[in-house]
């Protein structure tokens, strides 16, 4: 397939123009590797002289519930050390006799747990991480589990948690030694960032205290909390490994790498696991807006502006990361601009 890179580029030019972003990283790739790259527009709008960057570091915000809680659980459960749909309360000790006790892993993988819908951590549980992780795990239900499809931060922020009692592991160590080491996905890590790598991020929301624009730091405030380190956020990421976490889950037997999950994961995480309940969803992973599963075109996105899609039928991935968060929380101009970038690379 051939690209029509005149269009891609007018399209992200358009961003930039509209302030819908200050600038934007974009690729498209198969298993093989990449086939075709791009940016456009600059790192800071207060510094217009430096460029985006194809090496220019983004917060992937909730792209690390794929890029570390995602493949965590997968490599975990490929390991046989539990099973998607056992009651967390059989072999989790700390929601044993609790809600969410009732709940499986792959209710929160698919957003069919029943808890809260926003995590509001400092309202209602305070600052310190450990009466964080006592009052989410001890949570009341927000409603029966599989009885709907809501998506909230909490799975990821749980399913986090899981991966450190099964594993014994903080998640910032699991996600390393099982995923990003193995894919050689050297620049991803969670923040804050050292200053060689805070010096070409992409500075995302305006910091209301400091004055300045975030840079190398969360701009998740549950991440900032917990010490940079959670399931809902917190990693920061570049193309180059996103573009080998993808290509790798193309063909993850082919691959010359061995990441922790593999093919019965990835297979079973793009399909519908959410049966006749709308929006439907696979584990983690959804159908891209304007897709239906049968296309198989799956995508997730980052609040912070990034988004990368996989299709595994016609073995493709693609990759858009910007820093919109820079100029406004609204989605819709960047869910415009996401939609036509899809159709352009991927069909």
């Amino acid at each position: 397939m051939t690209y029509d890179r005149d269009r891609i580029e007018a399209l992200l030019n358009e961003g930039v123009r509209d302030k819908v972003f200050p600038g934007a990283v974009w690729a498209v790739g198969d298993a093989t590797g990449t086939l075709a790259q791009g940016t456009t527009g600059v790192l800071d709008p207060g510094e217009p002289d430096v460029p985006m960057r194809t090496d220019t570091v983004f917060d992937s915000a909730s792209l690390t519930k794929i890029l570390a809680v995602w493949s965590s659980i997968g490599a975990l459960w490929e390991d046989g050390t539990f099973d998607l749909d056992q009651l967390l309360g059989t072999f989790w000790p700390e929601v044993a006799g609790h809600p969410l006790g009732t709940v499986t892993t792959q209710q929160l993988l698919t957003h069919t747990a029943g808890v809260p819908l926003r995590a509001q951590l400092k309202n209602l549980y305070g600052t310190d991480p450990q009466e964080i992780r006592r009052g989410v795990l001890h949570e009341q239900l927000h409603r029966a589990p599989g009885e709907a499809v809501e998506y909230t931060d909490r799975a990821a922020l749980i399913l986090g948690y899981l991966t450190e009692h099964l594993s014994g592991q903080p998640l910032h160590q699991l996600a390393t030694t099982r995923t990003w080491t193995p894919l050689g996905m050297t620049s991803t890590r969670f923040g804050p960032l050292p200053a060689d790598l805070a010096a070409r991020c992409a500075p995302t929301e305006l910091d209301q205290d400091t004055d300045t624009h975030l840079k190398g730091v969360a701009h998740d405030f549950s991440a900032r909390l917990l010490g940079g380190v959670c399931g809902i956020a917190g990693a920061f990421t570049v193309l180059d490994d996103l573009a080998a976490f993808l290509r790798y889950m193309l063909a993850p037997a082919a691959s010359q790498f061995r990441a922790g999950f593999g093919s019965e994961w990835i297979t079973r995480s793009l399909t519908i696991q959410t049966g006749q309940l709308q929006p439907a969803r696979g584990l983690f992973w959804h159908p891209a807006p304007g897709t239906t599963a049968e296309e198989d075109v799956w995508v997730h996105y980052g609040f912070t502006g990034t988004g990368m899609w996989i299709c595994p039928a016609e073995g493709r991935w693609a990759v858009l990361l910007t820093n919109k968060l820079y100029y406004t929380r609204d989605r819709s101009s960047l869910a415009d601009i996401r939609n036509t970038f899809r159709e352009l690379v991927l069909g």
